[in-house]
């Protein structure tokens, strides 16, 4: 009898034991099971952040006369970041980093003064309706670095802004910068100008202080 009573005692100890055992990996189960999840949705989190940080809107590699630059412009919403690495430059290719409100459109290379180095120009519209275009561009300084090209507002041109309410297009032609907008007669809505089309056509000049960008003809059509 004392022998049963022994047993039953060793097995109920065991079973305790057993129970308890039991509940330990099933919570260590749980919490890895949590902390796994609690990794895996940290993971997603810091990868979906990565993607939004890293949101190309324009991307181009443009090269002449053995100088590269390489174009990145990202972001969302109104604001955006602007990146331009050039390759090739004797001196300093150090990258340019710019803030824009708004986006880039396009990016063309061309050696517009014709000094055996190249401009390159970079397209913008502003964000909301009026799409308003802007120019920044750089011209390289005899093969040894880069120096930022002044490009003019329009509101300073009181024959160039009449009319004027953005949408604008621009391209190189020849060794030339054209503009070409929609023409808004007074009660115009956005949506509708009814005045014609405007090109402005922009030589490449040297400044006192650096290359600039000046009004060469007006045309309309």
């Amino acid at each position: 009898m004392a022998i049963i009573k022994s047993s039953m005692k060793q097995l109920k100890t065991i079973t305790i034991a057993l129970v308890g055992a039991l509940t330990i990996i099933s919570c260590k189960n749980e919490q890895g099971k949590t902390n796994k999840e609690q990794i895996e949705n940290n993971e997603v989190i810091i990868e979906n952040q990565i993607q939004e940080g890293q949101k190309i809107i324009f991307q181009k590699n443009l090269t002449l006369q053995n100088i590269t630059f390489d174009l990145s412009n990202t972001g969302e919403g109104s604001i955006s970041q602007l990146t331009i690495q050039p390759k090739g430059l004797e001196i300093d290719n150090k990258k340019i980093t710019l803030e824009l409100e708004g986006q880039v459109t396009n990016a063309e290379i061309k050696d517009l003064n014709a000094d055996g180095f190249p401009e390159i120009l970079i397209y913008t519209i502003s964000a909301g309706s009026g799409s308003y275009g802007d120019v920044i561009g750089y011209s390289v300084n005899n093969g040894k670095s880069i120096s930022q090209i002044y490009f003019p507002e329009i509101s300073k041109n009181e024959e160039a802004c009449s009319g004027y309410m953005g949408h604008d297009e621009f391209a190189i032609t020849e060794t030339t910068l054209a503009r070409r907008f929609p023409i808004y007669n007074d009660e115009d809505t956005n949506n509708n100008p009814t005045g014609g089309t405007r090109q402005i056509k922009y030589k490449l000049k040297d400044g006192e202080t650096s290359r600039l960008f000046v009004i060469d003809k007006i045309s309309e059509y």
